[in-house]
C-alpha cells in the first residue's frame, strides 16, 4: 500500500489527475470543446492561404494545396491595410487611454466617496449600459460636428472613449471600495491631497483592474465598426481595419481569400495584447470572485 502511494507521488501531476476516476472523461470533453472553439480560427487561417475556388471546393479541409501568401500582400498593400492599420492603432491607443483615465477617476469617486444622489447615478449608469450603440450614434455625431471634429481622429477617439463606459467605471468603483481606508488616512497625515492619493496610491494598486479595462477597451475600440464608419464616410483614408474590410466585398462578388487574410491581420494585435495581459486579467477576475 505504501509502495503504491509512493509510486503515485513520483508520477507527474497531470498523469495523477488523469488516472483518477472520471477525470479522463472530463479532460476529453474539455479537449473536444477546445477543438470546436478553435476550429473556426484555424479554418480562417487556412482560407487566407487558399484560392477562391479552393475555399468552396475543399469544404471543411484545412490544408491548402499550395499556400498563397500573395493574399496577405494584396490585403496589406493593394487594399490599403497598411494605412488602415496605423489609423486603428492611433484610434485604439487614444481611446484606451481616455477610457482608463476617465473610468478610473469616476470609479474612484463612486467607490470612495459618499454624496447625495450616488445610488441614483449608479442606477442611471446601469440603465445606459443596455442602450444599443445605434441609439446614441446620432447625438454623438451631432455633438462632434458642433465641435468641429467630425472628420478627425480626435473626433473618433472622443466618440468612442467619452461615452458612459459603465462596465469599466463600475469595475474601478468596486475595486476602490474594497481597499482599506487606512491607506488614505495615512496619506492625508503625510500631507497628500486627493489627486496625489489617487495617482500615487490608489491607481497603482488597481493595476489588475486596469489590465482588465485595457483588454476590454482595446477589444471594443479595435473591432468597433459603426462609429468609425459614420465618421469616415467622407474621409476614406481615415478608415479603420474593421471598416476597411468592406473593400473586399464588391457589388457582384466577394474576395474571400483577401477578406480572410485581412481578418487574420486584424486579429494578430488582439491576440498579442490579450496574451501580454492575460495574467493580470485572470488575477482581477479571481479577486472579484473572492470578494
Amino acid at each position: 500500500m505504501t509502495a503504491a502511494v509512493e509510486s503515485d507521488r513520483t508520477q507527474p501531476r497531470w498523469r495523477r489527475i488523469l488516472t483518477r476516476p472520471g477525470n479522463a472523461l472530463i479532460f476529453l470533453g474539455l479537449l473536444l470543446l477546445g477543438v470546436l472553439w478553435i476550429y473556426p480560427f484555424i479554418w480562417l487561417l487556412s482560407a487566407s492561404l487558399k484560392t477562391q475556388p479552393e475555399i468552396f471546393g475543399s469544404g471543411l479541409g484545412l490544408l491548402p494545396q499550395e499556400p498563397i501568401w500573395e493574399n496577405y500582400a494584396r490585403a496589406w498593400n493593394v487594399v490599403g491595410f497598411d494605412r488602415y492599420f496605423l489609423n486603428t492603432v492611433l484610434i485604439t491607443g487614444g481611446t484606451v487611454l481616455l477610457i482608463v483615465v476617465r473610468s478610473a477617476l469616476a470609479g474612484y469617486v463612486l467607490g470612495r466617496y459618499k454624496f447625495i444622489g450616488k445610488k441614483v447615478l449608479i442606477a442611471v449608469f446601469v440603465v445606459t449600459f443596455f442602450l444599443p450603440e445605434g441609439y446614441t450614434i446620432i447625438p454623438v455625431v451631432q455633438l462632434t460636428d458642433q465641435l468641429g471634429l467630425l472628420n478627425t481622429f480626435l473626433g473618433v477617439i472622443l466618440g468612442l472613449g467619452a461615452g458612459g463606459q459603465v462596465a469599466a467605471t463600475l469595475l474601478y468603483a468596486g475595486y476602490f471600495s474594497g481597499l482599506p481606508k487606512e491607506l488614505e488616512e495615512s496619506a492625508r497625515l503625510d500631507g497628500a491631497g486627493p489627486l496625489r492619493i489617487f495617482t500615487q496610491i490608489m491607481l497603482p494598486l488597481s493595476w489588475p483592474i486596469t489590465a482588465t479595462v485595457v483588454i476590454l477597451s482595446f477589444l471594443f475600440a479595435w473591432n468597433t465598426y459603426l462609429l468609425p464608419l459614420v465618421f469616415t464616410l467622407s474621409e476614406p483614408e481615415m478608415r479603420t481595419l474593421a471598416v476597411g474590410m468592406t473593400a473586399f466585398v464588391g457589388e457582384n462578388s466577394t474576395d474571400w481569400p483577401g477578406l480572410a487574410a485581412a481578418a487574420i491581420i486584424a486579429l494578430v494585435p488582439v491576440m498579442a495584447v490579450f496574451i501580454a495581459l492575460q495574467r493580470k486579467f485572470v488575477d482581477s477576475i479571481a479577486g472579484a470572485v473572492k470578494q
